[in-house]
């Protein structure tokens, strides 16, 4: 049984036998997964449901994967994405951290590497969602005390 304290894993790549062999890999390792075969598939489950983490195939057809990273991040900001390239360029990885991607993995990678991605992304998302509820928290608690002074 998942706790809220457990990432939510968002796999999307085309290749259907990797991604599903992949995906029950992860759930054995107690991980929540939906697996989708595009990045447009990606984008319309991410509007209906919580994902913390995007495991995302650069090379795909359609939209690719940087395109796809690009669409997630102005959907929610605060999604974590992983990009796996096994055809793809280092390079093509490096454009997708500068636009926001947590890291990168060369296809085939191990499942406890991944694993370790994936748990560096979800705390980094942890982190920042927290700092922001304090902040909230901070500017709620300013506008009572100001509206408790007058």
């Amino acid at each position: 049984m998942q706790d809220n304290t457990d990432p939510r894993i968002l796999l999307v790549d085309d290749e259907e036998r990797f991604r599903t062999t992949l995906a029950k890999r992860l759930k054995g390792k107690n991980f929540e997964v939906a697996d989708l075969g595009s990045g447009n598939e990606a984008l319309d489950y991410i509007k209906d449901n919580q994902v913390d983490v995007v495991v995302l195939d650069i090379k795909m057809p359609g939209m690719d994967g940087i395109e796809t990273l690009g669409e997630v991040k102005k959907l929610v900001p605060g999604i974590e994405v992983v990009l796996l390239t096994g055809h793809g360029t280092v390079e093509t990885a490096v454009e997708g951290m500068r636009d926001g991607a947590y890291d990168y993995l060369m296809k085939p990678c191990e499942i406890d590497e991944l694993v370790e991605k994936i748990n560096g992304a979800f705390a980094v998302k942890k982190e920042r969602d927290l700092r922001l509820k304090q902040a909230e928290d901070r500017s709620r608690l300013d506008k009572l005390e100001k509206a408790v002074r007058f």
